[in-house]
């Protein structure tokens, strides 16, 4: 597959840490002001709408988009009017939800209340996780936080990838009100990270339905519905329990009913349409995943992925038998054996078997009717096209394209009479209109005799 260098193998690059900024009051919080030796001017008060309060003495006040220490030192200024060296105060008793967008390769996104449990803040991998979690095309190396402060607009760069390998806890940040966040796009996909975004708490979702694309050289090609697949393991430190991983590219391919024959595996082509519209072209090649266990060809799939499986130029016997027991291969494929075999028919047999594995199928030659040197295969072509070929047979050797093809779903094997049944059958076919007549005229003889004519 076409990928840049896996992050395993380079260092990771520690970030410049992220400061926490203070929290800026605004609508819907409740704060708490304590003057001190003056209870009748202590209390709770509402921010409203407009972002004002109102307090004894000091009347209306607008308080939205200051910190609780900016208001304290405000309100002392205030109170000075009336008091002799006011101490206040301020501390927030309950904070408002969170108002936060999040854009770009995310599943779900859009605008959303978050809210606070207590005094903690919600973190950028929690808003992720409300949000549907990650594409599988995000850059979580480059996430954009914007945040308004002080009348102006601040950005960072966040890097959960960071989070992920060193436990840089720095990196998500908690949320305050009005943060956007933006998830770029990553081109090209890294499939070998693509694992570890998937068993990421704020990772790619696994428990979601997709529908996939899939046309070439399957046997159903076509729209599916690709689910998760449950794999036994240890979840949450319990033996034997089952975790759920993503929609991959070999479950999609078992639903088009498996590869053909005639498929190129090793030039597979996923194409992947990213968030802001435009296009990414995968190649995959899934002999690799077959010699090597290259696990990361077995690529996690996206909802409206396309998969192109292409026509092999030249059919390999060997490779032919290898990709026959692979797991996206179909299980079975029907074959018709006719002519002077012991069970003529239909008979199901595994993908990819032999000629000869199917008339053994069928019970073997007729051994006194059947010509065992020769039989012919018909083959309906993708084109609509059929051909026709002579076989010399030899059950002694494995497959081969001469004597003893792999064969495909719906192939024909017509199997010959010997010579010495074909003179007999073709003899008593011409004797049997003679000995019809001949039957026929013993039998008036029979009946004149009767009348005693």
């Amino acid at each position: 597959m076409s990928r840049s260098t896996p992050d395993q193998t380079r260092r990771v690059q520690p970030t410049q840490p992220i400061e926490e900024t203070e929290y800026v009051l605004g609508a819907g919080d409740r704060i708490r002001v304590a003057v001190f030796q003056v209870a009748d001017f202590s209390g709770d008060h509402l921010v409203l709408v407009d972002g004002t309060i109102t307090l004894p003495l000091v009347g209306l006040l607008k308080v939205s988009g200051l910190t609780t220490g900016q208001l304290s030192d405000l309100l002392s200024k205030r109170y000075a009017n009336y008091l002799k060296r006011p101490i206040i105060n301020v501390t927030l008793a309950s904070p408002r939800p969170l108002q936060v967008a999040i854009a770009g390769e995310i599943n779900n996104p859009g605008s959303y209340t978050l809210p606070l449990s207590g005094d903690k803040f919600p973190l950028l991998s929690d808003l992720i996780r409300t949000a549907g979690g990650i594409t599988t095309v995000a850059d979580i190396r480059q996430i954009e936080l914007r945040r308004a402060i002080n009348g102006g607009e601040k950005i960072w760069k966040l890097n959960l990838w960071d989070l992920i390998i060193t436990g840089n806890l720095a990196q998500d940040i908690s949320l305050r009100d009005g943060d956007q966040i933006v998830i770029p796009t990553k081109d090209p996909i890294d499939p070998n990270e693509l694992r570890q975004l998937a068993d990421a708490n704020f990772g790619i979702r696994t428990d979601q339905e997709i529908s996939v694309t899939v046309i070439g050289e399957v046997n159903r090609p076509g729209s599916y519905k690709v689910l998760p697949d449950a794999v036994a393991g240890a979840t949450g430190g319990v033996t034997g329990t089952t975790r759920r991983q993503p929609p991959r590219l070999t479950i999609a391919l078992r639903l088009s009913g498996g590869i053909k024959p005639t498929a190129d595996v090793r030039q597979i082509t996923l194409n992947r349409y990213n968030r802001d519209g435009s296009l990414q072209e995968l190649n995959i090649d899934l002999w690799n995943l077959l010699q090597t266990g290259n696990i990361e060809e077995d690529i996690i799939l996206q909802e409206g992925d396309m998969i192109t499986i292409p026509k092999v130029a030249q059919i390999n016997p060997q490779e032919s038998e290898a990709l026959a027991q692979a797991s996206f291969s179909p299980g079975t494929i029907r074959v018709n054996v006719v002519g002077e075999v012991e069970k003529p028919g239909f008979v199901e047999i595994a993908a990819n078997t032999p000629l000869n594995g199917a008339i053994t199928a069928a019970g073997g030659f007729n051994r006194r009717r059947a010509d065992a040197r020769t039989v012919e295969l018909l083959r309906l072509n993708a084109d609509g096209s059929v051909t026709k070929r002579e076989i010399k047979i030899d059950f002694s050797q494995g497959i081969a394209l001469e004597n003893n093809p792999s064969l495909r779903n719906n192939d024909v094997i017509f199997v010959e009479r010997n010579r010495l049944t074909a003179a007999g059958d073709s003899l008593s076919t011409f004797f049997s209109p003679i000995g019809a007549a001949v039957g026929g005229f013993f039998s008036v003889f029979n009946i004149f005799s009767l009348f005693g004519l």
